[in-house]
């Protein structure tokens, strides 16, 4: 089954605009496939490919000249050497969009184009698929959690085992990726941190906590936190500094990219275990504020997502800054709207002086309230920002 990315329509605007475009995302997120849908006549390249990584490496102006008509570039980061070889090639030729990058290494792919292409790149960050995206949009919400949204989970028409599926890859991702970017010598001291970030999801990060319990001093654990988000396995969300309350909280929170990679880490192998499962509303929350970054991500823009939390434990999950005003969210994993959804938001509009807030919850009935507060259920979370 082909699903048709909503970024695609963002790749071709950008490879319209840049000599090159760098599609850049986690592993398997679908890179591969969109830009060869999206370019089906450039001669697609596997640098994961031994062989032919060799010959990138040992020869790179031989390599790119069998490429005239440029190429898709896939694993790029796998050769650094070879950016600086295409600097040339690429301001020697006055043809838009010739070759197409990817990379599962945001920090080594971000290094090498700041180097030797900065200004004739284009930047598309593909991760997997959105809510929208799914084929199968009628999974109960518990086993869309777990599952996760990783394509090959979704576009295949035999079932794939989810647990064994995720166990490959996070021992792939382990053993090969994270070695790229970082000599980790200790890597089940490593995997240990990995799993005690999954039960931080939603968290304030504290990394002296992290420390304590993986064993390793804090200057490992920034940079360890630094690798899973290289690697698009974690990222933060900063708090909003734009002092409505001057007792802010500063400290940012941890999510992952992806609930299915996180449910695996946790030992959640089935919906009925994760009905019962304390961290079940966390899940839902990294879910729904993950799907506002895909939408970002894949119409072009940037990462304007924050949260707001003061020292009184008064917080809103989700801040949209749309510059000129902002849109305040409030996520519960529950089924059933109640009073106790709507507390925060009343906090904020008060403390802000804001009128309008959104609830996104795990119904089905979209309702709005005469209060300015709008409740929407999660399938329909892209509606709103």
């Amino acid at each position: 089954m082909q699903i048709i990315r909503k970024a695609q329509k963002e790749l071709l605007s950008l490879a319209r605009q840049f000599k090159s475009v760098a599609v850049v995302g986690p592993r398997q997120s679908g890179k591969t496939t969109l830009v060869r849908m999206t370019f089906p006549d450039k001669v697609y390249v596997n640098l994961e490919n031994p062989d032919t990584r060799s010959f990138a490496i040992e020869d790179p102006r031989g390599f790119l000249a069998s490429f005239p008509d440029g190429a898709i570039l896939d694993e790029v980061q796998r050769t650094p050497d070879i950016f600086s070889y295409l600097q040339q090639l690429i301001d020697d030729n006055p043809e838009h969009g010739r070759f197409i990058l990817t990379g599962s290494n945001n920090f080594l792919l971000q290094e090498n184009i700041s180097q030797s292409l900065a200004g004739r790149v284009g930047y598309l960050f593909l991760l997997p698929l959105s809510l929208e995206e799914i084929p199968n949009a009628g999974l109960p919400v518990n086993e869309l959690m777990i599952k996760g949204f990783y394509p090959a989970l979704h576009a295949g028409e035999a079932k794939t085992d989810v647990s064994r599926y995720f166990s490959n890859y996070i021992r792939t991702y382990i053993e090969r990726d994270v070695r790229l970017i970082r000599n980790i010598t200790d890597l089940y001291a490593f995997e240990r941190f990995l799993r005690l970030c999954a039960g931080r999801i939603g968290q304030l990060l504290n990394m002296n906590n992290l420390a304590v319990e993986t064993g390793v001093d804090n200057k490992t654990i920034a940079a360890w936190l630094s690798v899973l988000e290289a690697s698009f396995v974690i990222f933060r969300l900063h708090p909003y500094h734009n002092n409505y309350n001057k007792r802010i909280v500063k400290m940012p929170k941890l999510y992952f990219y992806d609930t299915g990679v996180a449910s695996a880490l946790l030992g959640i192998e089935n919906p009925d275990q994760l009905a019962l499962h304390p961290f079940r509303g966390a899940l839902f929350e990294n879910m729904i504020v993950v799907e506002f970054l895909k939408n970002r991500y894949n119409r072009g823009k940037s990462n304007n997502l924050y949260f707001w939390r003061d020292s009184l434990g008064r917080e809103v999950d989700l801040l949209i800054d749309n510059h000129d005003h902002l849109l305040p969210i409030e996520i519960k994993s529950g089924q059933t709207i109640t009073e106790d959804y709507f507390k925060s938001l009343f906090d904020w509009l008060r403390i802000s002086g804001e009128e309008k807030g959104w609830v996104i919850y795990a119904g089905d009935t979209k309702q709005v309230r005469s209060n300015g507060i709008t409740v929407v259920p999660y399938k329909e979370s892209y509606q709103i920002g």
